[in-house]
């Protein structure tokens, strides 16, 4: 039965069953029922998986050396489900203690399989959201990778981060001004859009915006930005018609 075919009570009592199974796994160097979990074909059983994981780290100090040890033998799994989970599992390590598992996005970012490659994007946004010096700063040394799906992908990562604290992230994203790639150019001015409309977001994002040299690609990002405040109206701190005039009036 699917994790949310089970009432709350089932759902708890399975979590619970997760925890001890992990629990075992470790302290028996078995890593087989670790497996089976991440391997599950129901996402939110996997995902109850590296919850529990991130909470096992935190709780049982003398086993974390053993439980990335696990996790790093996983990572070399054939099924990319399993990798996946991997990888989210070290970004819930990751909220706190990035440098433990910095490894395994290293190596995620490259993984052949496309859910691999968008657990790390997850785990970016996650991570830097509550983390963010640490994230960011390894980020950075990714936004002239020569794969531009690397780019795309750091640039799409550090967007959580931004819609907060967009002066955390407008200095990485402007080094990405003068990219020629189009998947990498669009998905910059998607992310520069989506930490527009946060409430206090947009004058930041104006004021950084002044100051990047590619005006065509500021102008893209501007009409991106006042198309945001009406697709999200329900969500955006200005209307439209605010938000375009507060444009109008600094450009």
């Amino acid at each position: 039965m699917a994790f949310y075919d089970l009432t709350k009570e089932q759902r708890v009592r399975r979590v619970e069953d997760i925890h001890a199974g992990i629990l075992a796994t470790l302290k028996s160097a078995n890593t087989e029922a670790l497996q089976h979990y991440f391997g599950d074909e129901d996402t939110y059983l996997r995902k109850a998986a590296y919850i529990e994981v991130g909470r096992i780290y935190f709780s049982e100090k003398s086993l974390q050396a053993q439980l990335v040890t696990v996790l790093n033998e996983l990572l070399a799994a054939a099924d990319f489900k399993v990798r996946q989970t991997v990888i989210n599992a070290a970004g819930e390590i990751g909220k706190k203690e990035f440098g433990v598992v910095q490894y395994f996005f290293d190596t995620g970012l490259f993984d052949p399989h496309h859910s691999p490659r968008n657990a790390v994007i997850g785990s970016i946004k996650k991570m830097g959201e509550v983390n963010p010096q640490p994230v960011l700063s390894w980020a950075r040394n990714y936004l002239h990778h020569t794969d531009k799906e690397i780019r795309r992908e750091i640039c799409h990562g550090i967007e959580l981060r931004g819609r907060k604290c967009p002066q955390d992230i407008l200095p990485l994203l402007q080094e990405l001004e003068w990219d020629k790639t189009a998947r990498v150019r669009n998905t910059l001015i998607h992310v520069i859009g989506q930490i527009a409309y946060k409430k206090d977001c947009l004058k930041t994002v104006v004021e950084y915006l002044k100051k990047w040299e590619n005006k065509q690609l500021v102008a893209e990002a501007l009409e991106e930005v006042i198309d945001v405040h009406h697709r999200y109206r329900n969500f955006a701190a200005m209307t439209q018609e605010e938000a375009r005039r507060f444009i109008g009036e600094n450009f």
